[in-house]
């Protein structure tokens, strides 16, 4: 977590945490869903708006986190924006030279990979569960003909409880 966020959180330590505000696609884009955007449905159905701001993302990324609860959020200054996830907190990217990247470009080793019901592949690493980059099947696909990976059978429903995710904590809120 950046410094200027901790010192902010210290400085002021009890605003108000900040839901559907922030989303998380299936691709590890980030999007900024304002009043309007949750009016019209919850995320993914109703996106919103797409960051493509490099300098904004890259802070997102440094002060991504997830709480007690396993609800993902941004950590922005003294306020905690929490994530809608479409997928999972974790959006893999497979390298040429073998390795695994976060969406946030942080390495991590795999443990175990699974594929859902309708052909979906996630990975289970030292970070936690994440959906592999649907432009990275092919390098997956390598991996899993040549028994590397040999993905046990998931449904995607089950992903949350199983990993203890929270993938609307909006509505978590709400209830």
């Amino acid at each position: 977590m950046d410094d200027i966020v901790k010192a902010a959180m210290a400085k002021w330590p009890n605003v108000p945490n900040c839901y559907g505000w922030l989303g998380l696609d299936a691709r590890g884009n980030w999007y900024m869903r304002d009043d309007r955007t949750q009016a019209q449905g919850p995320f993914p159905a109703s996106k919103g708006s797409l960051l493509k701001h490099d300098k904004l993302i890259e802070f997102i990324h440094r002060n991504y986190a997830a709480d007690a609860q396993g609800q993902w959020f941004f950590q922005n200054g003294p306020q905690r924006v929490y994530v809608e996830l479409e997928a999972t907190p974790w959006v893999w990217r497979l390298q040429p030279d073998g390795g695994v990247l976060s969406h946030t470009g942080l390495p991590v080793q795999v443990q175990e990979s699974l594929l859902d019901e309708v052909g979906r592949l996630y990975l289970l690493t030292d970070l936690g569960i994440g959906l592999v980059h649907s432009a990275d099947m092919n390098l997956a696909a390598d991996k899993v003909e040549t028994n590397r990976w040999r993905p046990g059978e998931v449904h995607a429903d089950a992903l949350p409880a199983r990993f203890g995710f929270v993938p609307h904590p909006q509505a978590a809120h709400m209830a």
